[in-house]
């Protein structure tokens, strides 16, 4: 599996992605500057978390903006997977390649922390590995995770089931106290309609090895492993 990483200015989960990446298939990823024009032939374009110019204006904003955007999307349209994580989440809502956008947390405040998710399938290129229904850890960190869209398309994702993870509780509950930055449906992570586009906010890549305290987030990159080699 061929998989690509682009790296802009003020990522910081870039280099964590490309180790789990390779640890996953045995090869590393190219590592793309935000200032190119054209990402390689690739069989997977990972859009990292971090800060992308310091989230100005808007979480991912300027970074939709970048050159190397521009063949993002259009690989995206045509059928490349891309993943993107936090920052890259806001990347995707951002370029409309996903719906809706990321808002600031509820509590206005940066939250940093693990937190349960339940897989809400198993049947995509990202989730295989999964049990549908399972509850995993994954770490958060972000200040602007707060997932909104409007009623329409909420009620087209959860009728699609195109909501890919939600937070909740250690019993598999939805209830208020399980969200932890105030998305709608409490809603994680969504792919686009084909499946192939996934953005969530938590970081797979913080809790993919052992020595990070937990491999909860390995399944994810296996799955793709298994999905696209």
């Amino acid at each position: 599996m061929k998989a690509s990483v682009l790296v802009f200015p003020g990522s910081n989960c870039d280099r964590d992605v490309a180790i789990s990446l390779e640890a996953a298939t045995d090869r590393p990823p190219a590592m793309v500057w935000h200032g190119l024009t054209e990402v390689p032939e690739s069989d997977l374009i990972v859009l990292p978390g971090g800060f992308s110019y310091g989230d100005y204006l808007r979480s991912g904003c300027m970074a939709a903006h970048s050159p190397i955007m521009r063949d993002v999307v259009k690989k995206a349209k045509a059928g490349t997977p891309v993943l993107g994580i936090c920052n890259g989440f806001q990347m995707l809502t951002e370029t409309g390649l996903l719906p809706g956008v990321l808002m600031r947390n509820a509590s206005l405040k940066f939250i940093c922390k693990d937190v349960t998710l339940k897989v809400e399938r198993n049947d995509t290129i990202f989730t295989n590995r999964y049990g549908r229904g399972k509850l995993v850890t994954i770490p958060i960190a972000h200040a602007d995770g707060n997932y909104f869209a409007d009623d329409d398309t909420l009620a087209k994702l959860e009728d699609e089931d195109r909501v890919a993870f939600r937070y909740c509780a250690a019993d598999g509950s939805t209830a208020p106290d399980a969200n932890p930055n105030g998305s709608r449906n409490n809603i994680a992570g969504i792919y686009d309609a084909t499946g192939k586009i996934l953005g969530l906010m938590p970081h797979p890549e913080r809790l993919a090895d052992i020595e990070l305290g937990g491999t909860d987030g390995n399944p994810l990159f296996s799955s793709l492993m298994e999905a696209l080699h």
